[in-house]
C-alpha cells in the first residue's frame, strides 16, 4: 500500500473550498466526512433549538456543523454543534475557520465515536478557549461531559436518564436530555 502525500494546512483550506463534501483535517491527511443517520440530525436539530433560549441575551452564539474549525495548527475539524461565547475569532488565512470554540458537541457515530473519544478529544484539550466536550450517544440515552478545569485537568460526567439536566456550567444554560432526544427512538 502506497503511503498518501502530506499536505499542509494552507494546501486542505484551498481543496476544501474548492469541493462540496465536507473533508477534516488531521496532521497532513484530509479526512472524508460520511452522511449522519437521522436520529444524529435529530439530536443536533434538538440542540440548535434548545440552545436558542438560554443563550439569548448573552454574548453567546450557537453555530450547526457547517463551521469548520481549527482546533490546533494541524487539525481542523467540523463539531456538530458549537457554542461560542465573545467575539468569535476566525483564522487569519481562512475567514470561514473557527479558532474559539467555548462549547463543542460532537454525536456519536458507530464510525466516528472511537476518534471523538480518543485523538479528536486530545486535540479539542489543547485548544485554549474550550471550557466543555460534550458526547452524546445516538443509539442510546447517554451524554458525557467533560469540563475544564482551572487546573487543566477535565472533570467528566455522565447523563443516563432522561429526566436528567445536562448543565453547560461555562455558558450558564441546562438542557435535559428529554430535550436532547426528542423525538429520538432509542
Amino acid at each position: 500500500m502506497e503511503a498518501r502525500q502530506k499536505v499542509s494546512p494552507q494546501e486542505y483550506l484551498a481543496w476544501e473550498n474548492s469541493h462540496e463534501c465536507r473533508s477534516e483535517y488531521r496532521d497532513g491527511e484530509i479526512l472524508a466526512m460520511a452522511g449522519a443517520s437521522a436520529p444524529h440530525n435529530r439530536i443536533v436539530a434538538n440542540l440548535l433549538g434548545e440552545l436558542h433560549q438560554p443563550l439569548k441575551g448573552k454574548p453567546c452564539d450557537v453555530y450547526p456543523s457547517d463551521l469548520k474549525t481549527r482546533v490546533t495548527a494541524t487539525r481542523y475539524t467540523y463539531p456538530d454543534v458549537i457554542i461560542v461565547c465573545g467575539e468569535p475569532l476566525f483564522d487569519s488565512e481562512a475567514s470561514d475557520v473557527l479558532t474559539n470554540p467555548t462549547v463543542v458537541f460532537e454525536v456519536l457515530s458507530p464510525s466516528t465515536e472511537a476518534a471523538d473519544r480518543g485523538e479528536k478529544f486530545s486535540a479539542y484539550q489543547q485548544c485554549e478557549s474550550l471550557q466543555e466536550y460534550v458526547l452524546i450517544a445516538q443509539d442510546k440515552v447517554s451524554v458525557e461531559r467533560y469540563t475544564r478545569q482551572e487546573s487543566g485537568l477535565w472533570l467528566y460526567e455522565r447523563l443516563a436518564k432522561r429526566e436528567d439536566t445536562l448543565t453547560l456550567s461555562s455558558v450558564s444554560a441546562s438542557l435535559s436530555l428529554d430535550e436532547i432526544y426528542y423525538r429520538v427512538s432509542v
